[in-house]
């Protein structure tokens, strides 16, 4: 393989990386569940939490999300994508 056709292929592999659907899902997580987290945190009142039957339910809601995400890239960085013509 020409250092040309390694240095494209390499390109190809890290954009094929940064756009498995896997990714794309845990940025939407976590951005989420940031927003919920501090918006639970921050900025909820004693009507919201009376309506939520007394649980904070977008602080919940936000670290569960986070969490999400970090699974989520774990199983990005544990079983990486392999394209077709990595196999073989």
């Amino acid at each position: 393989m020409s250092e040309h056709e390694h240095a494209h292929h390499l390109s190809e592999s890290a954009a094929s990386q940064l756009f498995d659907l896997r990714t794309v899902i845990a940025v939407l997580f976590g951005a989420y569940g940031i927003i919920l987290t501090v918006m639970g945190l921050f900025f909820e009142d004693e009507a919201e939490l009376a309506k939520a039957g007394g649980i904070e339910i977008n602080l919940w809601s936000g670290l569960a999300m986070i969490v999400v995400a970090g699974l989520f890239l774990l199983w990005v960085r544990l079983r990486p994508l392999v394209t077709p013509g990595e196999r073989g």
